[in-house]
């Protein structure tokens, strides 16, 4: 796949290049700018950031190690593409730490997250009946990163930034969220989670939003067999 044509100006200071670089290119993957298998040109990223080819070299390396880059030798560096095993393996943990954040989260009683998400939910139900998938898919975002912050744990928060990153679930969540139904399943779930957190059901709230990843998951897998026999 060619390097995307169009990319903005991106000239960062000499400080921290190397990370500022990363940070870049990571946001532009998960967000899908840099779609999958897009070839990454050290010269072309040279040019497009303002800096050497050593920090933009640096920084692929780091992001290799975090799953979202793809080093050939003597072939090229290219955005990397999860495997369905990989994607399996990853939406299994994201369950895991999803379920206890919900949990953690119903433990702590009324706090201002849970407060945001009776909001964020109110908004949902309005992108739900207006059929508006892109705004309901940035409040998908925004209600899971509320049960995290809202879980007061810094350990599975970091644990749960690095699995989303390798995720790149933003891409992913397009896919989920074109099946047919699936955004009013998904706001009906949703609902479940919050309800059960409300009213501090810590287990109830774990179980519920355990079984709310594995039916997204599901409603990928669906989305990637029909794009397969298209």
């Amino acid at each position: 796949m060619q390097e995307p044509t169009e990319r903005r100006s991106r000239r960062l200071p000499k400080a921290s290049m190397q990370a500022q670089v990363a940070d870049e290119l990571r946001q532009m993957i998960i967000s899908g700018e840099l779609p999958p298998r897009s070839s990454l040109s050290e010269m072309a990223l040279s040019e497009t950031f303002g800096v050497s080819r050593t920090p933009i070299r640096e920084a692929l390396k780091q992001l290799q190690t975090e799953g979202l880059v793809e080093i050939r030798p003597r072939v090229g560096t290219f955005v990397a593409v999860p495997s369905h095993r990989e994607v399996a393996e990853l939406f299994q943990m994201k369950e895991l730490l999803e379920g206890a954040a919900a949990r953690l989260l119903a433990l702590r009683g009324r706090v201002p997250e849970t407060e945001r998400l009776q909001s964020v939910m109110t908004e949902a139900d309005e992108a739900t009946q207006a059929g508006d998938a892109e705004r309901y898919g940035r409040l998908v975002h925004e209600f899971h990163e509320l049960i995290i912050t809202g879980a007061d744990n810094g350990k599975l928060e970091a644990h749960y930034r690095t699995l989303m990153n390798q995720l790149a679930y933003a891409r992913l969540v397009r896919t989920t969220l074109a099946q047919p139904g699936r955004i009013r399943e998904s706001d009906h779930e949703h609902h479940q989670v919050l309800d059960l957190i409300l009213a501090k059901d810590g287990n109830g709230a774990e179980r519920m939003m355990r079984e709310h990843v594995r039916r997204s998951h599901q409603a990928l897998l669906s989305g990637w067999d029909a794009a397969e026999e298209a």
